[in-house]
């Protein structure tokens, strides 16, 4: 037990490492681009005060989105999907295993879930103990299941889901802003030093491996931010691209894909103002998306009226809400 938990600890401190190198980079960039290029290189007055008003602009919402895409936690299922103390003794004392399923797929009848397993069962968490909201997957760095999982990020330390996927997506956006301002400002006085036009010095150096570290960042950051703008295009995730969602009627890459502006919404919100802003706007709690086919939508009166659901919490009166799922439906047991 002690090791385990050693091994844990490391594995925690450890997985800070990238966060690490990422933050030294963007430290030194800052030095090297105030510092030595706009205080000791430049000099135009005009130039440097231009050059440090936009620069500080890009730091600061690449730091912002940063900081957010790090620190905002992932979203889990809300109690409403998780057994409740009677279901739990009920399941746990009962041991047969179709008795335990049919347990769960009563309670399930009572949730707005569409999606199924590859087998065609309901998904559930055995380690969570909760049923899996559509789009929900189980972490296993997180040790917890993520509402709308995109994909765990080592870059960002944190599970990238449906709280900070829009963070995420503006990180991306503003690192690569950053970038294309420090190259397309640096370029010139990277010839000049190039060719000798500029004596040596310290500031040489800096210019020289800014420019090489800003093109690099913005090469692989380019096909990084273009791959995800795809996936907001479709409503996918990155998971959903790789092995598509399962529905009732066979798998489908498209399920949740309600058309571009509603899948944009559904990131970063209704009010276009917001959009770029690193503030909560997405659209919904998580729990449940609108599908592609609206036909789905219909056995699910939840989610015509979302108040309707939210108002209760003993799961007494979810029941009367929602018609009957199938019964012959069975339960998989998922880490």
């Amino acid at each position: 037990m002690a090791l385990s938990r050693g091994l844990r600890c490391c594995q925690r401190v450890f997985s800070w490492i990238p966060v690490l190198i990422i933050t030294s980079v963007v430290l030194w960039s800052y030095y090297a681009y105030v510092f030595e290029l706009c205080l000791f290189t430049l000099t135009n007055a005009l130039e440097k005060v231009a050059y440090l008003l936009i620069f500080h602009v890009c730091f600061v919402m690449f730091s912002w989105t940063y900081w957010k895409s790090i620190f905002t936690p992932p979203a889990s299922p809300c109690k409403k999907f998780q057994l409740s103390y009677s279901d739990k003794q009920r399941y746990e004392m009962e041991e047969r295993p179709d008795a335990q399923k049919q347990i769960l797929v009563e309670i399930a009848k009572k949730l707005p879930i569409f999606s199924r397993a590859q087998s065609g069962a309901i998904r559930f968490c055995d380690r969570c103990q909760v049923l899996k909201p559509d789009r929900c997957h189980h972490c296993s760095v997180c040790e917890t299941c993520v509402l709308k999982m995109d994909h765990h990020c080592p870059w960002v330390n944190n599970c990238v889901g449906f709280s900070n996927y829009k963070f995420f997506l503006l990180f991306l956006s503003y690192s690569m802003l950053y970038c294309v301002f420090i190259a397309a400002t640096v370029f010139q006085y990277f010839l000049k030093f190039w060719v000798g036009d500029l004596p040596n010095g310290p500031a040489k150096f800096h210019v020289l491996f800014l420019m090489f570290v800003a093109l690099m960042f913005f090469v692989s950051l380019m096909f990084l931010f273009g791959y995800h703008c795809w996936l907001v295009a479709k409503n996918r995730s990155t998971l959903e691209a790789f092995s598509a969602p399962v529905f009732v009627s066979g798998p489908d890459r498209n399920g949740f894909n309600v058309g571009i502006l509603s899948n944009l919404q559904q990131v970063f919100g209704e009010d276009r103002r917001l959009w770029f802003i690193p503030v909560f706007t997405s659209q919904g709690n998580g729990h449940y998306f609108p599908l592609k086919n609206r036909s789905s939508e219909s056995h699910n009166p939840l989610l015509a009226n979302e108040d309707m659901w939210e108002e209760s919490d003993d799961g007494s009166e979810e029941g009367s809400l929602v018609e009957d799922q199938d019964p012959s439906v069975t339960i998989e047991m998922e880490e």
